[in-house]
């Protein structure tokens, strides 16, 4: 298992991907989609807004679904200035929701309903810290092949 490749991708100045799957699907996809996101910018010059980019990966995912699918769960995480934050979780098979908070993995099992619990529409972002370390401690302690080492990046309105 490699533990030092982060796997959190930006997309642009405000929005990013955090991906899980096979190496190689992984990093085709998040280059394709990030290409894309980019050439729309540049040719309407206008940035997408995060809905719009977990819906141009979702219908990219169910495209290749019915051809070579991607092997690849990802969440997606930005922030608009019309919208504020949003975050959406989209699986290999082309299902996409937006969440107020996601994981994946086998360390999900462990921290969602924690999540769950202390999610609040006014969380601050030291609130939001506090919860990810609670997390991170919570895998750390039940899951056997925890990874030692974890990675948080922080999306607002300054990018």
């Amino acid at each position: 298992m490699k533990q030092d490749e982060d796997k959190l991708v930006p997309i642009d100045s405000h929005k990013l991907f955090a991906i899980s799957g096979e190496a190689g699907d992984r990093v085709n996809f998040t280059e394709f989609i990030t290409a894309n996101v980019r050439l729309y910018a540049f040719r309407n010059g206008v940035d997408l807004s995060t809905k719009a980019v977990a819906n141009f990966t979702r219908n990219e995912l169910a495209t290749a679904l019915r051809k070579s699918p991607y092997q690849t769960n990802l969440l997606i995480g930005g922030y608009d200035e019309h919208c504020g934050p949003s975050l959406y979780w989209c699986d290999y098979l082309a299902t996409m929701h937006e969440q107020n908070i996601c994981g994946s993995g086998y360390g999900s099992y462990f921290v969602l309903s924690l999540f769950d619990k202390l999610w609040r529409k006014d969380l601050t972002e030291a609130d939001a810290l506090s919860m990810m370390r609670k997390g991170i401690e919570e895998v750390k302690s039940r899951l056997v092949v925890a990874p030692p080492k974890y990675i948080i990046k922080i999306i607002d309105k300054n990018g």
